[in-house]
Parts: C-alpha cells; structure tokens; sequence
C-alpha cells in the first residue's frame, strides 16, 4: 500500500505575496476505529477482543488522566506524548499568567520503530 496524496496550489506562509505555489498534500485512505484495532490484536494475540477493547479504553482514559497532570507519558518504542501551549507575549515575566495561554496541544513523539516506518513509505498520486 501507499499513502495518496494530491496536489494544492497555496501561498508561502511567510510572504504572503509571493506568488503561489503547487505542493504535494496527503490525503487519508479511509479510518480505521478502536473496535477494528481491538479485533486485529485479539487475532494475534491470546487475549479476547473485548479484553483488548477494554484496554484501549483505559489506555486513552489514563492518558488524558496524566497528560492533564502535566506529565510526559512514555509508551516504550511506540513513543510519547505530551502537553504543548501557546502563549501571548507579554511586556514582562510578572505579567504572564494562565490567562496569557491562548491554546493547548498534545504532541506526540514517535518512537525508534514508527520513525523507522518514515523512511519506508511509498507515495501514490490520488486520480
């Protein structure tokens, strides 16, 4: 398999008027969801599906649970997430405060193996 792409004509970020540009934009090939995801693993493993399932779901509810603590959550090779913000800039240290945030993110930092997958990747022009 390959991951499509296709093609969009945009602006340089930058320099607005400059004059504009074709890139190469990747498109999703469809979704896979947490039910799919469970009944692949119980095939290859010794666990149920419903098991697994249940996993997930505490998975992504203790991550939430951390990350809203401010912790980093490391998930071995797979990799690791963690909380990003964005802040107004102030005249002065003194005067930045949690209302100076404007945004919040989750960054997430592959591991060893999914960076490895990087550099395997095929493309394919959508038609």
């Amino acid at each position: 398999m390959a991951v499509k792409y296709n093609v969009i004509q945009k602006a340089y970020p930058g320099n607005p008027t400059a004059p504009k540009k074709f890139y190469a934009n990747s498109i999703a090939d469809g979704e896979v969801s947490l039910r799919n995801l469970s009944k692949e693993i119980a095939q290859t493993s010794s666990v149920s599906e419903s098991d697994v399932y249940a996993t997930l779901i505490d998975l992504a509810k203790m991550l939430s649970k951390h990350l809203s603590n401010g912790k980093i959550v490391r998930f071995g090779d797979f990799g690791s997430f963690q909380i990003s913000i964005s802040s107004e800039g102030m005249d002065s240290q003194s005067k930045v405060n949690a209302s100076s945030i404007k945004s919040a993110k989750i960054l997430f930092r592959p591991g060893i193996d999914l960076k490895d997958t990087l550099a395997t990747l095929k493309f394919e022009k959508k038609k």
